[in-house]
């Protein structure tokens, strides 16, 4: 008998169930394996300008000379992949759609046929982002923040040919940006109604599991900050094609008006993908700990009052803009202020830690990893967001440093944590423990020895787009072009050490270990499912009696109570 949220799910063929699927599991996998190819390439871009930075002028393994336009395309096309094509297919269109009908008992996302659309539009997103690598001229070098004039001087007065001016590499990298967005507006609109409409009976707002309220919380924030962001990049587009002048001055544009379309989006970003990683931390730290969530209605309060801050603080990018002081001084207390409800999310982590029974399996040392690290990329960005530090930190190496230990903990770390968490549950196999273990030392101490060293060089003034700092003297001598070579030495390290992720994920699922329904005697709706669970999910659908995290409730019999289970109270 069906519920009233649930619907008729025909059988499914190869196509529909593994390419053009309207399932959310399959659809999630999707936006992984798409988002992992995508990594590759990021990486692969990374691997060749931090080699050309430390041995500048020789030829590169794997790929030869370096020179400096595409040393520029390089590392415009390094920081857009990673955040809009890595970290949003991992954190919010993957893990949003594998989890969130799972995690509030219903059969699959409000509209099925939408979501497989919005994947279809994702990956035609990332197959022109790459193909703008080889058009005429080369891939676009603007930096990935598209700032104009760089990113609007593509057209040329004489009215060249729509279509080749269109098929550019400015055109097209603008393009490749605004496709993806489309995809995750309409993901995003699947992802609140199924959350508000289709929850199991009895699943109240404060018995939806953390990470589904963060994804839903960072959905919104993406669609509150990204409408400014597509109007900008469409007046973009149009000074390349057609020959507008919204940014140019000559013209009576203004080129500083696209640096606050553009960060109005580009800071609430951090957000969108920051939420959801908190969101992975929230599931796994009681699990383990076997203890209550702590604090966990104050948690999402705090989300809520950051979401808000999050849109109103942009400007701390532009402090060295022009931008009046006395608009500096409201939007350096803004920075800081938003620190407070993230410091209060993080304590509450701390305070479900302690006293808890902790078991050190790998998803939770990959949280623990991703607390410790974050917590460096938070501190710093405090530095940051003081104007007067700002104007001399400002497009330094210590940018880069704390970008990428904010960036790379939560984008990387987040999504390893959920992978070996849920793993299990989506594969019926395990994960071998063993290679999961050197896959986080061989991660966490590279990264660390690649870029704790750029805070020194950034405070000695080294500054990044820059492809050959021979000219800069304070650079060129010790100990600061031995850090750039530790830091080389580091990346390359990081980065081969994922192929042993890559290699335990294809042995794990053809010969790993066979997967229990419940493997970490976890709470929530999803291990309640089958392993890995059937289309549909349910059968038939739960009902929910409390909330995610009665772990060691004095009531129960056992130190864990599944949400669709009332609790058994002990006997005496």
């Amino acid at each position: 008998m069906e519920t009233p949220h649930s619907t008729t799910h025909a059988p499914q063929g190869f196509w529909t169930k593994y390419l053009f699927s309207t399932d959310h599991k399959t659809i999630g996998i999707q936006y992984m394996i798409t988002g992992l190819f995508m990594a590759a390439v990021g990486g692969f871009l990374a691997y060749v300008f931090r080699y050309n930075l430390a041995f500048p002028g020789e030829s590169i393994p794997l790929f030869g000379q370096l020179d400096a336009m595409h040393y520029n395309a390089f590392v415009t096309n390094h920081g857009m992949i990673m955040v809009l094509f890595v970290g949003m297919p991992f954190l919010v269109s993957g893990l949003g759609n594998l989890l969130i009908p799972l995690m509030i008992g219903t059969d699959d996302m409000a509209f099925p046929t939408l979501n497989m659309m919005s994947f279809w539009i994702f990956l035609v997103s990332c197959l022109v982002m790459v193909a703008a690598f080889f058009v005429p001229g080369g891939a676009f070098g603007g930096g990935w923040t598209l700032y104009p004039p760089l990113s609007a001087s593509g057209y040329v007065n004489r009215n060249p040919a729509f279509w080749s001016t269109f098929f550019s590499a400015t055109p097209m990298f603008i393009l490749g940006v605004a496709l993806e967005f489309v995809s995750m507006l309409m993901g995003g609109i699947n992802f609140l109604v199924t959350t508000i409409n289709k929850r199991a009976e009895g699943m109240t707002p404060f018995k939806i599991p953390l990470i589904v309220w963060f994804l839903n919380i960072a959905t919104l924030d993406f669609m509150v900050s990204v409408g400014p962001l597509v109007a900008g990049a469409v007046m973009l587009l149009l000074d390349n094609v057609v020959g507008t002048g919204f940014y140019d001055p000559a013209r009576g544009g203004d080129p500083v008006l696209f640096q606050h379309l553009f960060w109005f989006f580009g800071h609430p970003e951090v957000y969108v993908l920051l939420l959801p990683a908190l969101g992975v931390m929230g599931e796994i730290i009681p699990v383990f700990s076997r203890k209550p969530l702590f604090a966990y209605r104050t948690i999402i309060y705090l989300s809520l009052i950051a979401a808000v801050l999050s849109v109103v603080v942009w400007a701390h990018h532009q402090f060295i803009a022009g931008i009046d002081p006395r608009m500096a001084t409201f939007f350096s207390i803004g920075t800081i202020i938003i620190s407070i409800p993230f410091a209060g999310v993080f304590l509450s982590f701390m305070a479900t830690l302690w006293g808890g029974s902790i078991r050190f399996t790998m998803p939770m040392i990959w949280a623990l990893g991703f607390i410790g690290l974050f917590l460096i990329g938070g501190l710093t960005g405090l530095y940051l967001g003081s104007s007067t530090f700002d104007i001399y930190a400002h497009d330094t190496y210590f940018v880069v440093a704390h970008f990428h230990y904010t960036m790379f903990p939560v984008v990387f770390f987040g999504f390893f944590s959920a992978v070996y968490f849920w793993f299990p549950k989506f594969t019926g196999k395990h994960l071998n423990h063993t290679l999961g273990m050197i896959h986080f030392w061989l991660t966490f101490i590279p990264f660390n020895v690649t870029f704790f060293v750029l805070f020194f060089n950034g405070l000695a003034g080294q500054h990044r787009r820059v492809n050959e700092y021979s000219s800069f003297s304070n650079i060129m001598k010790e100990p600061y072009i031995t850090f750039e070579k530790i830091s080389t030495i580091g990346a390359i390290v990081l980065m081969v050490s994922q192929f042993i992720f890559l290699y335990n994920l294809f042995i794990s699922l053809r010969k790993g270990r066979k997967a229990e329904k419940n493997p970490w005697d976890s709470n929530t709706l999803e291990w309640q499912a089958d392993s890995p669970p059937v289309h549909g999910n349910f059968n038939p659908y739960p009902v929910v009696y409390h909330g995610p995290y009665e772990y060691s409730h004095p009531s129960s019999e056992q130190d864990f109570v599944p949400q669709d289970n009332p609790i058994v109270l002990k006997t005496n």
